[in-house]
């Protein structure tokens, strides 16, 4: 149509290159360690932990308390990295769920997501994100029961 504007699809932001250049690094990180399982496991574990320690003040905040309430509320997933993000992974090594800086997308949030290996389903729709602005006690009881469904 003459004088209509269509903006087409212009390609992965910089955040979402970034992202998935991390998810690559990851992958050749993971693949080429060298140890037994549980030593694989505390190294995945480290880097959680620095990923964290990079992250700006409030997510950072953030970020520990959800590691905190994730690995004490399903000791049995593992903390990796995944897409440049902290998650956590069931025994098969499939994400259960992560956590998203709002930095490193440039949102106005930070995100507690799940993937569908997550059990939340609640009839024909459910969420599988929830918005963080502060991890105060009453989120991480939220959290700690929702983490505690998804691995139910």
């Amino acid at each position: 149509m003459a004088g209509t504007e269509t903006t087409g699809y212009e390609g992965f932001s910089a955040e979402e290159r970034a992202a998935m250049k991390d998810h690559a690094r990851e992958t050749k990180a993971a693949a080429t360690r060298r140890g037994s399982k549980a030593e694989k496991a505390a190294l995945a574990a480290q880097d959680v932990l620095a990923k964290i320690a990079e992250m700006g003040d409030s997510d950072r905040a953030m970020a520990e308390r959800v590691h905190a309430v994730v690995t004490a509320a399903a000791p049995g997933l593992a903390p990796k990295l995944w897409y440049g993000m902290p998650a956590y992974a069931d025994e098969a090594g499939k994400v259960v769920c992560f956590f998203q800086s709002a930095e490193k997308f440039k949102a106005r949030y930070a995100t507690l997501g799940f993937s569908d290996q997550a059990r939340l389903d609640d009839g024909p729709m459910w969420a599988a994100a929830y918005a963080l602005t502060e991890v105060t006690p009453e989120v991480e009881e939220r959290i700690t029961a929702l983490v505690k469904r998804a691995v139910s």
